[in-house]
């Protein structure tokens, strides 16, 4: 990109922060970087600069860099959560690209700072993936490149299943085994407190302090639970297991947000490039790539439109009630836009579709919950409003995974892991279920058990580190 292309999107850069602020926008001061595609694909797919390697982060990037070199997708924006934020445009964009993507990402970063899910986002996490990274390079050149691959491979496979309501926060296993080994050693007298107890009885209240904690189950945060309580893990692994936790909670408010956080940044991103001196084959150009983000999609639900589309209600019916909504809610209208700033500090995607999608929406963005019928086509089942807002809610529900807790860390009295499924009616694919339960073994080194429902009846699956088993 040449310097009179870069001065002009300063020069525009400046207008846009100028109109957000009008609008009320309150960002973080953001940083923008005009990369190559290559460089864009892999912030995308390893979701961090500077994050670990592993696999399943390449396959991401020659996946989205072989559908851009084709012409079948193309990403125009990156934007990183942090403090100072950072965009990054791809060179290859048109100038009203540039300028509508630089929209988007001041509507991401006035939800980031504003949002109550965000928080106690860690707003240094570059700073922090690179240290991470550093860490497991360090692992990798004591035990080896895939000593470190394997484990993180059975780490990846349940890191999702991660505790959203991590504003407890728990003492980090790395901070306790610090801890234990600071702890002052037992003294040669100090046996003397157990006068009155049996030595076996000593011993099996040594054994019970280093079993895990009963009352804490059951536990839905498997990998925090896991790398407290495993039997077989050495302190590297459960640091390890510690840094993807910790990277985990930064994405969680991300994946709690999606359709809300999407849609505030269209919804801003539309108004803000209305607001800009374009000439009219850059306002046509404007409107073909809005309409392009903000359309539904066929056989799939569209982020970006279905958020757009409840906000712009919002407004509407905050700003214009009918006779009817004033005498019920008291609304006097003209609070359109401050109840948008409302909905943006105080919700999640659930919250906001179960209590902002309404009947009208619904039918006018022709909503409906189809399924496979017979195992041979997909057909349309259910149309009511309800229904289908329940569904999408539903879908939503811990981010669209199985909800699996730790129902018992000594099983059978015998250190084994007894999970459990919260069925509501979405069966586990056992095949995937089996393959994870291996990753679980390896992480807890001892036999794990997975209940959960099959054809309407309950099943357990059983891998005891050779063969699978279920009854």
């Amino acid at each position: 990109m040449e310097d009179r292309e870069i001065r002009e999107l300063e020069k525009a850069l400046e207008q846009i922060w100028d109109v957000a602020r009008k609008f009320g926008l309150d960002p973080y001061p953001v940083r923008f970087e005009v990369v190559p595609a290559t460089v864009m694909y892999e912030i995308g797919s390893y979701a961090l600069p500077g994050r670990y390697s592993h696999w399943t982060f390449g396959k991401a990037y020659h996946r989205m860099k072989t559908m851009y070199d084709f012409g079948l997708s193309k990403i125009y924006e990156v934007v990183i959560n942090t403090n100072p934020s950072y965009g990054f445009l791809l060179e290859t964009n048109s100038p009203v690209q540039n300028k509508l993507v630089m929209a988007h990402v001041l509507g991401h970063v006035d939800f980031f700072k504003n949002n109550a899910y965000f928080s106690r986002t860690n707003r240094r996490m570059v700073e922090t993936v690179s240290t991470h990274a550093g860490r497991m390079s360090e692992y990798e050149f004591r035990y080896g490149h895939k000593t470190v691959e394997r484990f993180l491979d059975a780490v990846l496979s349940v890191e999702e299943h991660i505790d959203p309501n991590f504003f407890i926060r728990r003492e980090d296993p790395r901070r306790e085994a610090e801890r234990k080994k600071a702890a002052p050693k037992v003294g040669r007298y100090d046996d003397l407190w157990n006068i009155g107890q049996k030595p076996d009885e000593q011993d099996a209240a040594a054994e019970e302090d280093e079993r895990p904690r009963g009352d804490r189950l059951p536990e839905k945060d498997l990998v925090y639970y896991i790398s407290r309580n495993s039997p077989s893990l050495k302190d590297w692994q459960r640091d390890v297991m510690a840094m993807v936790h910790e990277e985990m909670e930064y994405f969680v408010p991300q994946m709690q947000t999606k359709t809300l956080n999407e849609g505030w940044a269209s919804f801003w991103h539309a108004r803000i490039m209305r607001e800009l001196d374009l000439s009219d084959e850059e306002h046509v150009e404007f409107a073909e790539l809005h309409s392009g983000v903000v359309s539904p999609h066929k056989g799939q639900l569209n982020p970006y439109y279905l958020g757009y589309k409840i906000l712009e209600d919002i407004e509407r019916r905050w700003d214009e009630p009918t006779p009817e909504e004033r005498e019920k809610f008291g609304r006097e209208g003209g609070g359109g836009r401050a109840k948008l700033f409302e909905v943006r500090e105080t919700e999640n995607d659930v919250s906001f579709l179960r209590n902002y999608l309404t009947e009208e929406l619904c039918e006018e963005l022709d909503l409906f919950v189809y399924e496979l019928v017979d195992e041979e086509e997909w057909t349309v089942t259910e149309k009511r409003w309800e229904r289908v807002r329940d569904q999408l809610v539903a879908n939503m529900t811990n981010f669209g995974f199985p909800y699996v807790v730790v129902a018992d860390g000594d099983y059978d009295g015998n250190r084994e892991l007894y999970l459990k499924h919260q069925y509501e009616g979405a069966e586990l694919d056992t095949a995937y279920a089996r393959r994870v339960l291996e990753h679980v073994h390896t992480l807890w080194g001892r036999p794990v058990h997975l209940e959960t429902v099959v054809d309407d009846e309950p099943v357990r699956l059983h891998y005891n580190g050779e063969e699978h088993d279920e009854d």
